[in-house]
């Protein structure tokens, strides 16, 4: 039996939910391919971090995912120091609203390609690596695919057609590779300001009545990768019941 570890590309994963289903991962026996875009310094830091646990497992990829003609080059990376790639996580994502009359067309660009464009042709750069070890892609989605948020048309135009991708994906790349995707709730607030009225409001239409964390997002994505061999086009809502008060 083949006891290498398997690998997962994890995009934007300096950060966040980025950074946490690296550790989940990580401590579940994986290698790790860690992306970044900006945050250099927190992504050599969480390197390090999980190295110093088991050495040689993680390695570091810069790159601009809107630079479509370089996603190839991540792929080739993320495979070569372990020569196989079992994972793609599709989790970069640009975030902002883009109220009507003020959004440009280098808002579209950006969360079209961040959010829609990117998850694609890496997902078709992936497949060949992907097939040979009966891999999975997951991509983190949103619960407003479902549902969009007000002032934000674009970003959830976005993560609605990742959603729509992630059910094409699943045939077109079936029966050797597996497609889902996690959309997430009310897991982390924006990093711009919202404030305490408005969370508590979200909270709220939760059947739960609660926040929920990072951590519940990587569990979801490791179940995915390590125990559902038979789930493919799936989208898992990780939003503590908020989709029922939509």
């Amino acid at each position: 039996m083949n006891t290498q570890p398997k690998v997962a590309l994890i995009t934007g994963a300096a950060h966040r939910i980025g950074a946490e289903m690296a550790r989940q991962l990580h401590s579940a026996g994986m290698n790790i391919a860690l992306h970044y875009r900006h945050s250099k310094q927190p992504a050599e830091a969480l390197a390090a971090e999980l190295n110093k646990q088991r050495p040689d497992s993680v390695i570091l990829i810069q790159a601009d995912l809107l630079k479509t003609e370089t996603l190839p080059g991540v792929i080739t990376q993320a495979c070569k120091p372990w020569q196989r790639l079992d994972v793609l996580i599709n989790n970069a994502s640009s975030f902002y609203p883009t109220e009507i009359g003020k959004a440009t067309e280098a808002d579209w660009d950006d969360l079209i390609g961040s959010n829609l464009k990117a998850p694609f042709f890496l997902a078709q750069a992936a497949a060949g690596e992907l097939t040979k070890q009966s891999g999975c892609i997951i991509n983190i989605i949103d619960i407003h695919s479902q549902r969009p948020m007000k002032g934000y048309p674009i970003y959830s135009a976005a993560k609605a057609g990742l959603a729509m991708l992630t059910m094409s994906l699943a045939r077109e790349l079936g029966p050797d590779v597996r497609v889902n995707g996690v959309a997430p709730g009310a897991i982390l607030w924006p990093e711009h300001d919202m404030d305490e009225q408005a969370k508590g409001e979200i909270l709220d239409r939760t059947a739960l009545k609660r926040q929920g964390t990072a951590a519940d997002i990587a569990k979801t994505a490791l179940f995915l990768i390590r125990d559902a061999d038979y789930i493919s086009g799936q989208i898992i809502n990780v939003d503590g019941g908020r989709t029922l008060s939509f």
